[in-house]
């Protein structure tokens, strides 16, 4: 099955949407789409795609909706929500592609923390820990 990618609209329309109805707080607003750094968004969104040599640097949609989330998080593509707009647009990610990621809403965030917390030595073993965790939490949407 060809892995579809997470567009630049979509994240705007689906995913900054949901983030703003379903995790925004009084605490901590999300702000305006149009508030975002230039570009970097548009890189993490464009990353799980990148190839080198004619061939996909991450292979698997796991290994892609892994790099997604873990480059939101720590991008800062936003002022204010990043670890919360991780968690959306990678669930919009899953089901576009036909598959959902079967976390409890608190476990994502705190997995989100965890890698906010990181230092950036530890990119590699947070994305093998990403995988880990989405490979076995991951459900097919697809009818057979």
């Amino acid at each position: 099955m060809t892995i579809k990618p997470l567009t630049l609209k979509e994240a705007e329309f689906v995913a900054h949407t949901l983030a703003v109805e379903l995790m925004d707080s009084a605490n901590e607003p999300m702000p305006p789409f149009g508030t975002r750094s230039p570009g970097k968004l548009e890189s993490s969104l464009a990353e799980p795609f990148q190839t080198f040599g004619g061939k996909y640097l991450h292979r698997t949609f796991i290994e892609r909706a892994a790099v997604l989330f873990y480059l939101v998080t720590k991008n800062h593509c936003f002022e204010n929500g990043n670890k919360r707009m991780a968690i959306t647009l990678t669930l919009v990610f899953f089901y576009i592609n036909k598959r959902w990621l079967n976390i409890p809403p608190k476990d994502l965030y705190g997995i989100a923390c965890a890698v906010a917390e990181s230092t950036p030595s530890e990119r590699d073993s947070m994305h093998r820990y990403l995988v880990q965790v989405f490979s076995g939490h991951r459900v097919s949407l697809a009818k057979d």
